[in-house]
């Protein structure tokens, strides 16, 4: 009896333990010692600046996706896959002229 006790205790502190350590969230950093440790690391290189235009370029990598994709579609659907694969490589003509126009 006095066993199974001892195992019981010990198997209730294990798991009040777990708990607690899971738990428990992390205390927040306080604005000071945010400061201060931004302070004590090392100033980092400058950043190198962004790539312009981000969504125009993803926007033309979408195009040609959806593009290849209606290449390899199994079916014509009456005329309008081909169709549709004309008004992409339009689109994506214009929006490379939308990324020329801002280069001139």
């Amino acid at each position: 009896m006095k066993l199974k006790l001892m195992s019981l205790f010990a198997v209730s502190a294990l798991a009040i333990a777990l708990f607690m350590s899971v738990g428990t969230p992390a205390a927040p950093k306080t604005a000071a010692a945010a400061v201060s440790a931004a302070a004590s690391q090392p100033a980092a290189e400058p950043a190198a600046s962004p790539e312009p235009h981000p969504e125009i370029r993803e926007a033309i990598a979408s195009l040609r996706r959806a593009k290849d994709h209606l290449e390899h579609a199994a079916h014509d659907f009456g005329g309008h896959r081909v169709e549709a694969i004309k008004a992409t490589d339009e689109a994506i003509r214009q929006l490379q002229d939308c990324l020329k126009f801002d280069k001139d």
